[in-house]
Order: C-alpha cells, then structure tokens, then sequence
C-alpha cells in the first residue's frame, strides 16, 4: 500500500504549552478555551460552521514518540493494546476532541473544552451530530475500572517524545 501524507489544515491553541499536565479528555477540560487558526487556503470551507455547538477535531499528535503496540495507558495500572487505549503514541499519533464552537471570527474558531496542546497540528474539522455520534454502550473495556478517575488525570508526560 502507498504511503498517506496529511498537511495540516490550521493550527490548535490553547494555554497548555507542554503536554504533562493537560486533561486527557474533553469532558476534563470543561470551560478550558482556546482557538483554533484554520490557514487561509481553507476558509471558504468553514461556511456554515456556526450552524453546530459541538465540532470534532482531528489533529496530529506532534509531541508523541513512538511506542510499542501495548501501553500503560494514563487511567490503567496494567498494560494494554494501543488499540484498546486512548494514548497519543500509536502507529499513526492521530487524535480527535470533540468541542465546543463558541464563535468564529473570520478564519478563527473560539472553542471550549480544550484538552489539546499549543501549537498541535490541525488536520481536519467535521461537526458533532448526535444523531451521528452518540451511541448506547454496553461495555468500556478495562475502562469500566478506572473511567472515575478522569477528572482528576492529566498528562503526566509517558507518551511525549524527548526534543
């Protein structure tokens, strides 16, 4: 198969300058604001952003370093498949949040709940859909033991590659 290349689309800001101690969900970040820069060439694609109070944004985990395929994830004890995990570093380091879209201004986005760190890559937009994106769960995993413990977890730097 052919190697896939991605370019980003803008860039995330927010006020976390390093990864260690940034919520590891968007639900732990609530009210956390910051914008997100969407480059010129890609204006005309925000047309009708305003329309939806949640987007979905899929960016680049710049800061990760690579890993094997079984980690210890923030919220385990125990090590676990990177596919069975939300962790940063995985074979391809893409991560999504799902935000708040408080305004735009013309090629900014003010976003809320922001669990993301400065300066991250952004490499697409899609809007939150309920009726799309909200599922009943029967089972989270080894997650069923721990999900308590979000609120509380930050990064605590694991998965961040040394510069």
């Amino acid at each position: 198969m052919k190697e896939i290349k991605y370019k980003p689309i803008g860039i995330i800001h927010s006020q976390f300058k390093e990864p260690r101690g940034t919520p590891i969900q968007p639900s732990a970040a609530r009210d956390i604001k910051g914008t997100v820069e969407v480059f010129l060439e890609y204006a005309e694609g925000l047309k009708d952003i305003e329309g939806f109070s949640h987007i979905i944004l899929i960016y680049h985990f710049h800061l990760a370093k690579k890993l094997p395929l079984k980690v210890k994830p923030y919220m385990g004890t125990k090590v676990h498949g990177v596919f069975s995990t939300r962790a940063p570093s995985r074979p391809n380091p893409i991560g999504i949040s799902t935000v708040r879209l408080m305004g735009i201004e013309k090629t900014v986005l003010h976003i809320q709940d922001v669990d993301i760190v400065d300066g991250t890559p952004l490499l697409d937009i899609k809007p939150y859909v309920p009726a799309f994106d909200v599922r009943k769960v029967k089972k989270i995993g080894w997650l069923e033991q721990n999900i308590r413990k979000l609120p509380a977890t930050k990064d605590d730097g694991r998965f961040v590659k040394q510069l």
